[in-house]
C-alpha cells in the first residue's frame, strides 16, 4: 500500500508530506484548492505522463517521492527480475520533473526508465481519474475490460502470437507472388548484372595498381634514362671510376690505416657496408632497366582495363569492393527469385496449416469471452443494484467477424435505464451520475480479479448526491476492507465514511499561493463535513448532523 507521499514544488504545492493509512482515505477541500494535484503526483511518481507545466512557477524542478509497504507478489517478482531489492517489504520510488521538460526516476535509489516505473506502478496502484468514465463511452475499450475480467491473458497471448505468424506468412507470400512478366524482366536484369561483374573478375584495389602501372608505361623513356644515368654514376665506365669503385677503394685505404689505428676500423666497416648497399642498388637498377623494355600494347591493355573498371563503378558502386558486393547481392537475389516458386509452395503449405489453428484459437477465445460476459453482467448488475440503480440492466453485445489482432470479436456494453426499454449504447443514454456509478461498479468488479493493493478514485461521485452519493461511499468503504482506497470527493456522505480524512487547503502570504494537506482530527472532521454541506455559514445544527454522519460511518464499519 501507499504509506507516505512527499511532494515539493508541484503546481501550487510548495512542500508537503502525507502519511496514509489502511482503509478509506478521503481528501476534501474547496474547489480549486488542489485536491487532484495529489492524485496527479501519485500518477507521476508511478510513471504517468509528467510535463514541465507541473513544476511550481519560479522553481527549477518538482520532486515527488512515495514509500510503499506490503508489496504484492507480482510487483515484487518484477522488481527482483530487474535486479532491484526491496528492504523490509518497503519500496521507495522518486521522480524529479525539471522546468526544461526533463524528468528522472529512481527506485530504491537506482535510476529506472519511466516505462519500467509505469509497469511496476500498474501493479501497485489502480488510479481512476476524473475522465476515465470515458472508457465506458468508447466501445473499442470494452473488449479489454471483458478480457481483464475473464483472465484471458494467456489465451489471448497465444492467439496474438499465432496471428502475428499468419500476418508474417501473408506478407512473405505477397512479396513472392509477382506476375510472371515482371519476374522475367527482373531475372534478365539480374542475370546481366551478375554476368557483367563476373566477367570483369575484379580484384581489390586493382584500379590504383593499374593507374600506377599506366604512369610507368607513359613515362618509360624518362624513367629508363634516369635509371641509366644513376647506374653509370654508380658503376662508372666498364666498372671502373664509378661511385661504387671509389667507395670500395676508400674502404680498402681505411683498412690499411686500421692496422695502425684501431679508431679507423669503424670507418672501414662503415665504408664496406656502404659499398655493399651501393652494389645492391646497382643490381636492382640492372633489373629495372630490363623491365623498362615493354610492348606499347601493354599500355593499351591497361587503359582498356581502367575504362572497364570506371564503367562498372558508375553502375554498381564507388569502389571495386562495392562492385563485387553488388554482384554478390544480385547473385543472391537471383537465386531467391529462381527458388521463389518452391518457397511460395512451402509458405502456402505452412499458411494452410497455421490459419486453421488461428481460427481454432479465435473460437476458444470467443467461447471464453461469452462465459466471462455472463459472469461479468451478473456481478456488475449486483454492484449497480447496491448503488441504487436496480432498473439499469447491462448487456454485452458480441459480434463475430474476421480474425483481427485481438480475436474475431467486437464487444460493446449496452444498458437499459428503464424497465421495458431495449438496451442501447451507453453513450446515448447514460447521464454523468450514472456513468460515475457504472464506472465504480466496473472497477469494483475488476478489483476482485487483481492483487493491486491500492485503489485511487478522483471525484468518482461527480454528478451524484444524496442517497446515491452515500451508496458510492459505502461501496468505497466496502472495497477498503480488503485494500487501501484513496478518494477525492466533494460529497459529505462519502467523507463521513472515511477512516482517515485529509483537508487540502489553499492559502497565501500576500505574494504567493500555497496548498497544504492536513490530516484532520475528529473535531476538525466535523467542521469540514459541515462546511461541505453548508451553502453560506456553518451552524451548530450542521455540526451535529456532521457528527452523527461520522458516528454512523464508524458504526457501519463494525457491522
Amino acid at each position: 500500500m501507499l504509506a507516505e507521499l512527499f511532494i515539493e514544488n508541484l503546481a501550487v504545492i510548495e512542500k508537503t508530506s502525507i502519511r496514509l493509512n489502511t482503509g478509506l482515505n478521503v481528501f476534501t477541500g474547496e474547489t480549486g484548492a488542489g485536491k487532484s494535484i495529489v492524485i496527479d503526483a501519485v500518477g507521476a511518481v508511478l510513471g504517468r505522463r509528467a510535463s514541465r507545466e507541473m513544476v511550481r512557477h519560479g522553481t527549477d524542478k518538482a520532486v515527488i517521492a512515495a514509500r510503499f509497504t506490503e508489496i504484492p507478489p507480482l510487483a515484487g517478482q518484477k522488481l527482483m527480475e530487474s535486479g532491484l531489492e526491496i528492504e523490509e517489504d518497503t519500496l521507495i520510488v522518486s521522480r524529479e520533473i525539471f522546468a526544461d521538460g526533463r524528468s528522472t526516476a529512481r527506485m530504491m535509489g537506482r535510476p529506472v526508465t519511466a516505462s519500467f516505473l509505469r509497469e511496476v506502478g500498474d501493479l501497485l496502484v489502480n488510479i481512476h481519474g476524473q475522465h476515465e468514465t470515458q472508457v465506458l463511452l468508447a466501445p473499442e475499450r470494452h473488449l479489454s475490460i471483458l478480457d481483464s475480467y475473464g483472465d484471458h491473458e494467456e489465451l489471448l497471448s497465444r492467439y496474438e502470437e499465432c496471428y502475428r505468424k499468419v500476418l508474417s506468412l501473408k506478407r512473405a507470400i505477397r512479396r513472392l507472388t509477382v506476375n510472371e512478366q515482371e519476374k522475367g524482366r527482373k531475372i534478365e536484369a539480374l542475370s546481366e548484372q551478375v554476368q557483367e561483374i563476373e566477367n570483369a573478375a575484379l580484384l581489390p584495389n586493382e584500379e590504383a595498381q593499374l593507374a600506377q602501372r599506366r604512369a610507368e608505361y607513359r613515362n618509360a623513356a624518362k624513367i629508363a634514362e634516369s635509371l641509366q644515368c644513376a647506374w653509370q654514376l654508380l658503376n662508372g665506365e666498364d666498372g671502373d671510376g664509378g661511385a661504387l669503385s671509389l667507395a670500395q677503394s676508400a674502404a680498402q685505404y681505411c683498412g690499411y690505416a686500421a692496422e695502425y689505428s684501431p679508431r679507423v676500423g669503424e670507418l672501414s666497416e662503415r665504408l664496406e657496408a656502404a659499398s655493399a648497399e651501393m652494389e645492391s642498388v646497382r643490381d636492382t637498377l640492372d633489373a629495372l632497366l630490363e623491365e623498362m623494355q615493354f610492348d606499347p600494347v601493354q599500355l593499351e591493355q591497361v587503359e582498356n582495363r581502367l575504362d572497364l573498371i570506371r564503367r562498372l563503378k558508375r553502375k554498381y558502386g564507388a569502389t571495386e569492393e562495392d562492385v563485387m558486393q553488388s554482384g554478390e547481392q544480385a547473385r543472391t537475389e537471383l537465386a531467391q527469385i529462381e527458388l521463389s516458386d518452391k518457397q511460395l509452395a512451402e509458405l502456402n503449405a505452412e499458411a494452410a496449416k497455421v490459419y486453421p489453428q488461428l481460427l481454432q484459437m479465435a473460437e476458444k477465445l470467443t467461447a471464453a469471452r461469452k462465459k466471462a460476459a455472463a459472469r461479468f453482467i451478473e456481478t456488475v448488475q449486483a454492484e449497480l443494484c447496491f448503488l441504487d440503480m436496480p432498473n439499469v440492466k447491462l448487456s454485452v453485445s458480441m459480434e463475430e467477424g474476421k480474425p483481427g489482432p485481438h480475436g474475431r470479436d467486437s464487444v460493446e456494453f449496452l444498458i437499459s435505464t428503464n424497465i421495458g426499454e431495449p438496451p442501447k449504447p451507453i453513450a446515448r443514454i447514460a447521464s454523468g451520475g450514472e456513468l460515475s456509478r457504472m464506472m465504480l461498479a466496473v472497477k469494483n468488479t475488476l478489483a476482485e480479479r487483481d492483487q493491486i493493493p491500492t485503489m485511487i478514485f478522483d471525484e468518482i461521485d461527480t454528478g451524484v448526491s444524496g442517497r446515491a452519493a452515500q451508496k458510492i461511499g459505502l461501496k468505497l468503504k466496502q472495497a477498503a476492507h480488503h485494500r487501501q482506497v484513496l478518494a477525492v470527493t466533494h460529497s459529505a456522505q462519502v467523507a463521513a465514511l472515511a477512516d482517515t480524512q485529509y483537508l487540502i487547503r489553499k492559502e497565501n502570504d500576500g505574494n504567493r499561493t500555497f496548498t497544504n494537506v492536513i490530516a484532520l482530527n475528529e473535531t476538525e472532521r466535523v467542521d469540514e463535513i459541515a462546511r461541505i454541506m453548508s451553502t453560506d455559514r456553518i451552524t451548530d445544527l450542521m455540526r451535529e448532523t456532521a457528527r452523527q454522519m461520522i458516528e454512523a460511518g464508524k458504526a457501519g464499519r463494525t457491522e
